[in-house]
């Protein structure tokens, strides 16, 4: 939404960026669940075997299970809910909100109930089917096997759990760089040591003076005026006219008004023609345009072709070259510049010498503190004001990173899960491997070769995944990076390095165990 043309509160999509990346996070979790419940599965099958042969149906069982997910997940929740109370004052201070748990709205539980239901119900059913399936003669035997179908739905368990997290580490390095583009970008004016110091009370009538004793001072660079500061130029106008214009057009154009001094103050560039000047007094009704004014016009030789504003007529006396007057979601939009020399509202601008910025203070403070002393000193920077226009972005930036530590985390814990699993099951089999001879090397190198070709299958389905969600993101940015394909390799590697960082220790317990101990394994 927009206030009197300015952004009124916060952007929906980062809303729902962050309430995908929590569901995200939390299917993560649940799969993980399922992967360690049943990874430790063989520890239990005693138990449900002796339960059969006491006359255990299997919905009995399947319940038991369910009210086990259930349970875990009512535990997740109370220890969730006083995580988040102790952890939303450091949260609200990072972002800037003021975000309440809303303990006393009876839908917040409704809700809370509702999500503990559903995360218990997918985390739980699987293992609970699979578990109350075994058979009790073959449970009591110890001739469990499990077949081609279990140990494909959970590879693909953790495939799916993989992809979702490199798809979000994906996303945390492409807003990193896009936010990284935004603060290094060249804006058109040099915003480093330019400071801003709000026209108020006394100083306003006041402004020449502050000019002049501003610009006796050895550390100050340059002074201008301006009615709005140059990153929030709002203010459009269709009220604007030249030769040859349609009369049914109704192009829409910024307007500015600015002092003497304003292109040098700003260190901005000039395509053609000059700045304001004291020598020519007509240019109380002349006006500097940017390109894209002109090109919006249609002027081919801008210079000296007539062009009013609110019907004052004057001329095109330069035209400067575009530059950012808003943030980098919009388009440079076609700008009139008209002089304000003698506006009785705005900022001085104020450009000091580089290196001399506490000295600058100093003195601008004294000066104001003469001229206008019932108001106190009062600035700005250039640059803090620009970072300001992109403080979501940033903070965007610093939560992605978070989400994706807690998705690859969450993940490798499920991961751990799938290598136990597979340890236990291959247990004689690696002793056999063993007394015939197979190093320790080679049984490290077989229980890793497939975890990592997971994560490569993962790797190969999130790429498309994420090149479609970021790309979709970046649109919303007009000036934005161009998506490189290091940044998915990057990504695949990152987590298969994790991945195998994290099955190493499974895999050297299991290469190490003495095989004649594997070999009487039950």
């Amino acid at each position: 939404d927009f206030k009197n043309g300015y952004v009124d509160g916060g952007r929906i999509d980062y809303v729902k960026i962050f309430s995908i990346s929590a569901i995200v996070i939390l299917l993560i979790a649940c799969i993980n669940f399922m992967n360690l419940t049943t990874a430790h599965s063989l520890k239990r099958a005693k138990e449900i075997g002796v339960r059969k042969v006491s006359g255990a149906v299997r919905s009995s069982i399947i319940k038991q299970f369910m009210s086990e997910a259930l349970l875990f997940t009512v535990l997740a929740v109370i220890v969730a809910l006083l995580m988040a109370r102790l952890v939303l004052p450091a949260f609200n201070s990072f972002t800037g909100k003021q975000i309440k748990l809303p303990f006393y709205s009876s839908s917040f539980w409704l809700q809370l109930s509702g999500l503990t239901f559903v995360t218990a119900f997918i985390s739980g059913s699987y293992p609970a089917l699979f578990l109350s399936s075994f058979k009790p003669v073959s449970v009591l035997k110890g001739a469990i096997k499990f077949g081609p179908g279990i140990t494909l739905f959970r590879k693909g368990l953790v495939v799916f759990q993989f992809a979702l997290s490199i798809t979000l580490i994906i996303a945390t390095i492409v807003i990193s760089q896009q936010v990284s583009y935004i603060q290094s970008k060249n804006i058109g004016f040099e915003k480093d040591n330019l400071v801003y110091v709000p026209l108020e009370g006394d100083l306003p009538g006041k402004y020449q003076v502050f000019k002049q004793e501003a610009l006796k001072q050895t550390v100050v660079a340059g002074v201008t005026r301006i009615t709005n500061v140059p990153t929030q130029i709002g203010f459009n106008t269709i009220g604007v006219d030249w030769p040859g214009k349609d009369p049914n057009a109704k192009p829409i154009f910024f307007a500015e008004e600015a002092g003497y001094d304003f292109l040098k103050t700003m260190k901005l560039q000039l395509s053609v023609g000059r700045d304001f000047s004291r020598s020519f007094a007509a240019d109380s009704a002349n006006y500097l345009l940017n390109e894209s004014a002109v090109q919006k016009i249609g002027y081919t030789n801008p210079v000296g072709k007539t062009f009013s504003m609110w019907g004052v007529k004057g001329q095109i006396i330069g035209v400067v070259k575009d530059f950012h007057f808003s943030s980098l979601h919009d388009a440079i939009q076609p700008l009139i510049i008209k002089l304000g020399e003698k506006e009785d509202w705005g900022y001085a601008l104020v450009r000091v010498k580089a290196g001399s910025t506490k000295q600058a203070l100093t003195s601008l403070e004294t000066i104001c503190k003469t001229l206008n002393p019932k108001f106190p000193f009062t600035y700005q920077f250039a640059d803090d004001d620009y970072k300001s226009l992109y403080t979501s972005e940033q903070v965007v930036n610093k939560l992605a990173d978070y989400f994706s530590f807690l998705a690859i985390f969450i993940s490798c814990l499920g991961l751990l899960g799938l290598a136990i699993f597979t340890a236990e099951q291959r247990t004689k089999e690696i002793g056999i491997r063993k007394a015939i001879g197979a190093t320790a090397g080679d049984i490290i190198a077989m229980l890793s070769k497939d975890i990592v070709k997971l994560v490569i299958i993962s790797s190969l389905i999130a790429s498309p995944v994420a090149w479609f969600f970021t790309n979709n993101w970046l649109q919303g940015y007009v000036y934005r990076i161009h998506l490189s394909w290091y940044v998915f390799v990057a990504a695949g590697l990152a987590v298969v390095v994790i991945a195998l960082a994290t099955v190493l220790y499974q895999a050297v317990k299991a290469a190490t165990t003495n095989p004649v101990k594997s070999l009487r394994a039950q």
